[in-house]
């Protein structure tokens, strides 16, 4: 039996979860206080994500920004993912995350 460290089963469900989230709107906090909302494109196991038509909450602190399109976010500049609370059934977020966890104590 191979064991998970409860920080690699986090990451398994957090990338299952960002995974349900293609498509609609999120916004990203950077760890450089950069704030970015677009609609998530893909998302791999790293958490890396791909955000699609953004806009950056504070244009006039990264005016740099105003031209961008789309970008690539490493999942290691992520602080926060902020997402409208009708996009997370937390039911099922806790079902998953009981049943993952049981899993792998096996």
């Amino acid at each position: 039996t191979e064991l998970f460290s409860v920080r690699q089963i986090r990451k398994m469900l957090f990338f299952s979860f960002f995974k349900t989230l293609v498509g609609k709107e999120v916004v990203v906090e950077l760890k450089n206080d950069l704030s970015i909302c677009g609609t998530l494109h893909s998302v791999d196991q790293y958490l890396n994500m791909k955000l699609l038509d953004i806009s950056v909450t504070d244009p006039d602190r990264f005016p740099h920004m105003l031209s961008v399109k789309n970008c690539f976010i490493r999942g290691s500049v992520v602080r926060y993912v902020h997402l409208p609370s009708e996009h997370v059934d937390t039911q099922l977020l806790q079902d998953a995350t009981r049943k993952e966890i049981a899993a792998n104590k096996k």
